[in-house]
């Protein structure tokens, strides 16, 4: 079970990447109908007004889309099959399908909007839930099914939390961000009307609360005597956060490459990953008291 659901991260973060990839590139009306490729084919034909490659790189990334709605199956095949049940498990894993449907659909209203920034932007938005969904249910599957277990004090998680909801911000103003600049897919997608500059400085300024954040987390951790695990986890997520920062100041002193972007654009969607990991390593469950089976031995000691 856990095996397929850390598979299930890796993939959605992988297809957010390619996705990136297919706007950099400005491949986004590679494919200009959908779902077919083009008005009269499900698969990439000659069009007049279409370069081959932006067509191929289009429909690579659609075809994308079905490995990840695979290994989303596979996630809730497992979930059904593991004894015993565990019914948490299996609404966990119903997201996974579910999730790629909706985002395979609204890939079709990004292409029929012309790559309006906002229907992109909701994309993106769209796949880090996916893989906030594949992340909770890869770390419920290596705990049980009691109630919450605190293994740092309460306010510690309470700053834990904070700060995924700060990086959630944080990547709602890189999408702002991405849809007034540079990099929109098409020569004839929109743009936001805003003030690059003023945007990416609101975005800058919002890392620097992400990142003084993250300190303070690590500092609780290591004063309140935190498990390992929970500061190894939040020293990883400031390792990628700084990783990034000088990803995105490269990236503006360059004039935004298409390549910094595309790492960029990595770069967070491993920061939302570590930021999620540093939270469900601030707590635990145990199984539930009628989950927990004993051989007859034990059951005989136990009476």
């Amino acid at each position: 079970m856990r095996g397929w659901a850390l598979a299930s991260v890796v993939v959605n973060a992988g297809i957010t990447v390619t996705g990136a990839g297919v706007r950099v590139t400005e491949s986004g009306l590679g494919c200009p109908t959908w779902p077919r490729c083009t008005p009269t084919s499900f698969i990439p034909v000659a069009h007049p007004e279409v370069s081959p490659l932006h067509m191929a790189v289009e429909f690579g990334n659609r075809l994308l889309t079905f490995l990840v709605l695979a290994v989303g199956i596979a996630c809730w095949l497992a979930a059904v099959r593991m004894r015993p049940r565990r019914v948490s498990l299996i609404r966990l894993a119903w997201l996974q399908p579910i999730g790629i449907i909706a985002q395979a659909l609204w890939g079709g209203l990004v292409v029929s909007t012309m790559l309006n920034p906002l229907t992109v932007g909701m994309h993106y938005l769209l796949s880090s839930g996916l893989i906030a969904a594949c992340w909770m249910l890869y770390a419920r599957a290596g705990e049980g099914d009691g109630p919450v277990r605190r293994i740092t004090h309460r306010d510690v998680r309470r700053l834990g939390h904070a700060l995924l909801a700060a990086v959630f911000v944080l990547l709602v103003a890189g999408v702002v961000v991405s849809g007034t600049g540079p990099h929109s897919g098409d020569e004839m997608a929109s743009r936001f009307d805003l003030d690059i500059e003023a945007v990416a400085r609101l975005h800058a300024d919002i890392a620097y609360v992400v990142v003084g954040l993250t300190f303070a987390l690590l500092f609780a951790l290591h004063v309140s005597n935190a498990p390992r695990t929970a500061r190894r986890a939040a020293l990883a997520l400031l390792g990628v956060e700084l990783l990034q920062g000088v990803i995105g100041y490269t990236q503006w002193f360059l004039a935004v490459p298409a390549l910094l972007v595309l790492l960029h654009v990595l770069g967070s969607t491993l920061v939302w990953i570590a930021a999620l990991r540093v939270v469900t390593s601030l707590r635990s469950r145990d199984p539930e008291p009628s989950s927990v089976h004993h051989s007859p031995t034990e059951a005989a000691a136990v009476v």
